[in-house]
């Protein structure tokens, strides 16, 4: 008993749970009757029939779906709600599981539709053609399913062309599918990019199988997708096998031209409506269900602009902030403009002021002009008096300077020639300059190989003498030896000597007295150890000799080692002597070349005092700044003011202007042949420097 009432209660419970959840999305019978009231005016010829089978399902899905529930909290497969929490995750399960379904069976219808559209039309379809356009509109959807949110520094943005990019590199054969939808420059969005591909893959008849591909690796679209999302669950294998149907259909669709980044993707419902007045009572059930399932779809679809008037409301915000940047900007732009007319009204004050100054400059100088010309007529009569004079001196410097300019060109003929002799001395000065520095370095290899070859002589004799030193010592002992080996030897005759008259003297002795043989024993035993004393000295003497034999042997090795040596010593004497002659030789070469260098210094310090004295003359040729007329005023020496008394004249060879009296003297100048005027200043240091010319 206790069990059964534990079982109604959990009944009622779950029965109160039911309620709460559906009726979120289920309407009342009363909602649907006012809702069917409000809708009869607009669309009478099929709204009644339509609102009619929805109140009858909505009240059959009710009792299936309470009785549905009450079995299982029954058998209690549905745990009891603990708190909110765990009743809001239910209901967002619930949630997604009606969204599932419901984009399932609009997938189905949309795949329904435009397969019988294609059929009845018979021809390739266009991207115009309705159905198709809502096809896409539908799978775009269910690709959006369960998304997750990606975070960039933009902000959070769903994008379904994540996942279509994994076909790639699963499916080898759908490079060229997305290396096009790259390609195409008029895409700019993601969004944009994955409604080409699903164009591009219709057209290939292959988006069943690039999605069934995906669908085999969930684990990498777990990575996108929710783990409750459509891709996820068994509704997008069934999906899948829809799209299948769809390689029946040829379609043409141009990519070129469409803006696929800003279209909204909304479902028009309008296309799976249909009239169910002349329905019969058999197909009410059918028909029920498509009412419910457009009801369902009509919901998605509210859920769906909903989210597109947030985004708008989003891009709003957006224009109306830049809106008031941009007011702002205009404001300070207007008070620049302020500020720069401001400026413009300035500059035109000061413009007027200029002008105006201008002006009464102008009329200063007009009267100047009218003062100038009365002094130039008063002026003038006494100039056309000069005139006469000046013109009859005009015909004699003509033809003075006739005769000059003849002059001056056979000076500019001595000037030239003179800069190619100066050219040429300076090339050898260059060349001998470079062969100095060639024979000092020469010099210095030979001092230093001189240097090397005096430190070799002086060792190499220094061992010379240390080797006849040994050889001397080592001849000596040779010599000792000698004389000590001749003296054994006669030591050694002698014993013999001895030894033989003793056995004489012994047979003599025996043969005389045979009583004396002991004695004679003991003297033969005693003469027998002498005689084994003597040999043993002779063995070392022997021993000694081969040892010192041995020695001569080695001395005689190195005394040919040491001449050979003297040999070397010997040559290297001669080189020593070689170089000693060519050493000689250089210093002879080295002197001569620094007496050659001493001459070259006479040549250039001449040709330097040449070349000063060639520049002199190329300064009188050029001659110094000729000052013009209108520059001077007064006398440069005596500092008198010009006046029509006292004229200008031009020292020809500074080029200043002086009075007649300050530049009476005349001179033969380089540049002119025949004297010319003077100054006195010039007069002088011309005079000066012919008379140092001529010491």
């Amino acid at each position: 008993m206790a069990e059964g009432e534990h079982c109604k209660v959990s009944a009622a419970e779950q029965k109160e749970d039911f309620e709460i959840i559906d009726g979120i999305q289920i309407p009342s019978p009363s909602e649907l009757k006012s809702d069917g009231k409000e809708r009869t005016g607009e669309d009478s010829p099929w709204s009644g029939p339509i609102f009619s089978f929805a109140k009858k399902a909505s009240e059959n899905l009710a009792v299936s779906y309470g009785n549905a529930l009450k079995s299982a909290a029954l058998v209690g497969l549905i745990p009891k709600p603990v708190n909110n929490d765990s009743t809001a995750k239910l209901t967002a399960k619930y949630n997604t599981m009606e969204e599932r379904s419901n984009l399932m069976n609009m997938m189905k219808l949309s795949i329904k539709v435009l397969i019988q559209s294609a059929l009845s039309l018979g021809r390739t379809l266009d991207s115009d053609f309705p159905p198709l356009q809502q096809f896409f509109v539908v799978m775009e959807h269910c690709l959006k399913h369960g998304l997750k949110a990606k975070k960039s520094f933009i902000g959070q943005h769903k994008s379904f062309f994540g996942p279509l990019e994994l076909v790639e590199k699963l499916c080898p054969e759908a490079t060229d599918l997305a290396t096009s939808v790259r390609n195409l420059p008029e895409l700019k969005t993601p969004i944009g990019r994955g409604r080409a591909w699903l164009y591009l893959a219709v057209m290939q008849k292959k988006l069943a199988d690039y999605l069934k591909i995906l669908l085999d690796h969930k684990n990498l679209l777990s990575e996108f997708y929710e783990p409750d999302a459509l891709m996820m669950e068994e509704e997008g294998a069934v999906i899948v096998g829809l799209l299948v149907g769809l390689n029946v259909i040829d379609a043409n669709l141009c990519l070129k031209g469409e803006d696929l980044d800003s279209q909204v993707a909304v479902i028009d419902f309008s296309l799976y409506l249909k009239d169910t007045q002349n329905i019969d009572d058999g197909k009410q059930d059918g028909g029920m269900t498509a009412v419910l399932d457009q009801k369902h779809y009509v919901e998605e679809l509210n859920r769906h602009l909903s989210c597109t008037v947030g985004d708008l409301q989003t891009k709003i915000e957006c224009l109306e902030k830049t809106n008031s940047k941009l007011q702002e900007e205009l404001a300070a732009a207007t008070d620049r403009i302020k500020a720069l007319q401001e400026e413009q009204q300035e500059l035109k004050q000061e413009n007027e002021l200029i002008r105006e100054r201008s002006e009464k400059h102008v009329e200063v100088t007009k009267q100047d002009t009218k003062v100038e010309l009365e002094t130039y007529k008063q002026t003038r009569q006494g100039l056309d008096e000069m005139y006469s004079d000046v013109w009859k001196q005009l015909k004699e410097e003509k033809r003075i300077r006739m005769e000059l300019e003849k002059e001056l060109e056979l000076q500019i003929g001595m000037k030239i020639e003179m800069e190619i002799a100066m050219k040429l001395l300076e090339k050898d000065t260059h060349e001998k300059q470079d062969t100095l520095v060639a024979l000092r370095q020469q010099l210095e290899e030979v001092k230093a190989i001189n240097l090397q070859m005096f430190h070799k002589s002086q060792n190499a004799e220094a061992s010379l003498q240390q080797k006849k030193e040994a050889i001397s010592s080592f001849e000596d002992k040779t010599q000792q030896m000698m004389s000590s080996v001749k003296q054994m030897e006669d030591r050694l005759q002698r014993a013999e000597k001895a030894r033989q008259v003793a056995e004489e003297k012994n047979v003599k002795l025996k043969q005389e007295t045979g009583g004396k043989i002991e004695s004679l024993k003991q003297l033969l035993t005693q003469l027998d150890s002498k005689c084994s004393t003597l040999e043993k000295e002779l063995r070392s003497e022997k021993e000694q000799r081969q040892s010192l034999q041995q020695e001569l042997h080695q001395e005689k090795d190195t005394t040919a080692l040491l001449r050979t040596e003297l040999q070397q010593v010997e040559g290297l004497k001669k080189e020593l002597r070689k170089l000693q002659e060519e050493k000689l030789q250089l210093e002879k070469i080295c002197e001569e070349q620094e007496q050659a260098l001493q001459e070259m210094g006479l040549h250039l310090s001449q040709s330097k005092l040449k070349m000063e004295d060639i520049k002199e003359v190329n300064k009188a040729l050029k001659g110094h700044t000729w000052l013009k007329d209108d520059e001077a005023t007064h006398c440069k020496q005596c500092e008198k003011e010009f006046s029509i008394s006292r004229r200008k004249h031009h020292c020809r060879n500074c080029g200043d202007i002086f009075c007649n009296s300050c530049s009476s003297n005349e001179l033969a100048l380089p540049s002119y042949p025949k004297p010319v005027r003077v100054c006195d200043t010039c007069h002088t240091l011309l005079l000066q420097r012919c008379s140092s010319n001529a010491s």
